[in-house]
């Protein structure tokens, strides 16, 4: 995976200057099977020249979270023993607020004896670029994700998105898999979210990542909903029996099967459009 001087300049003195052009993308793994399985969003690992392989985790923050700190030292910390190598942090911020109270250092330890002090790497609206042109999303494709995570509340969201899910075409799904996800999980419950999924689902189909099949089989399930609440209202018209619009938009509203396979027999000699919904 190619990285731009633009995304290496993210990174402080001496790794600036040091970190070559690439990168690989490891699955986060999960160090214990609890319930709260703490995972990092996306897991590189950078060799610097000068200084040797290090691994960079990035995690999307979308709000003030106090219990974020923690997480985050306890994951960089495993990282660190797991893998035997340097483990450095990356947050990715969607708005300036956020981004100050991410660059404070945080010890975890008493003031007198810290111990443990994070100090993650804060990528933001403040210093990302916004990205329209695929080609150039192409050229650094982590960076691109990154820059339309922290700008997805901006009015050309849709223009970002489309340039990253352009770029991605082509790439091979062991780097493309990430990108989608961790793009899926930065941009959180924001409207651009929807945007991405509906990318994934038309430029990108061909890939087999986790969102990929989640957004498919949401397709699925949605186009199997639509034809039931159409075979109810073709029954109903069949039958002349009048549908007033609150009833169909109810009916073409549901999405759980159970309900339409029961108004559906209902349907069938239910005496008037109402009477579908009895026995509920």
């Amino acid at each position: 995976m190619h990285l731009t001087p633009r995304f290496v300049s993210l990174f402080p003195e001496p790794y600036r200057l040091a970190v070559d052009r690439h990168a690989a993308p490891l699955r986060s793994p999960a160090p214990y099977r609890d319930a709260l399985q703490r995972r990092v969003d996306t897991l590189l690992r950078l060799d610097s020249a000068e200084h040797g392989a290090f691994l960079l985790a990035i995690e999307a923050q979308g709000k003030k979270d106090p219990a974020k700190p923690a997480s985050w030292a306890y994951y960089t910390a495993y990282l660190w023993t797991k893998y035997r190598l340097p483990t450095a942090l990356m947050v990715v911020v969607q708005d300036r607020s956020t981004a100050e109270r991410a660059q404070r250092p945080v010890a975890g330890g008493p003031p007198q004896m810290p111990t443990l002090v994070l100090r993650p790497v804060v990528a933001g609206p403040h210093n990302m670029p916004v990205i329209t042109d695929p080609a150039e999303a192409r050229d650094d494709l982590v960076l691109a994700a990154l820059a339309a995570i922290t700008h997805a509340g901006e009015p050309d969201i849709d223009a970002i998105l489309k340039a990253l899910s352009t770029a991605l075409r082509g790439v091979p799904e062991d780097i493309a898999d990430p990108i989608i996800e961790f793009t899926a999980q930065g941009l959180a419950k924001r409207p651009a979210k929807h945007i991405w999924r509906k990318l994934v689902a038309v430029d990108l189909s061909f890939y087999k990542s986790y969102i990929s099949e989640e957004i498919r089989d949401e397709g699925r399930a949605e186009g199997a909903a639509r034809r039931a609440a159409e075979d109810i209202l073709d029954i109903l018209e069949v039958r002349r029996i009048d549908v007033p619009e609150a009833i169909r938009e109810r009916i073409t509203g549901c999405g759980d099967p159970e309900v339409l396979r029961h108004w559906h027999r209902r349907a069938v000699t239910a005496p008037t459009a109402e009477d579908i919904f009895t026995d509920e």
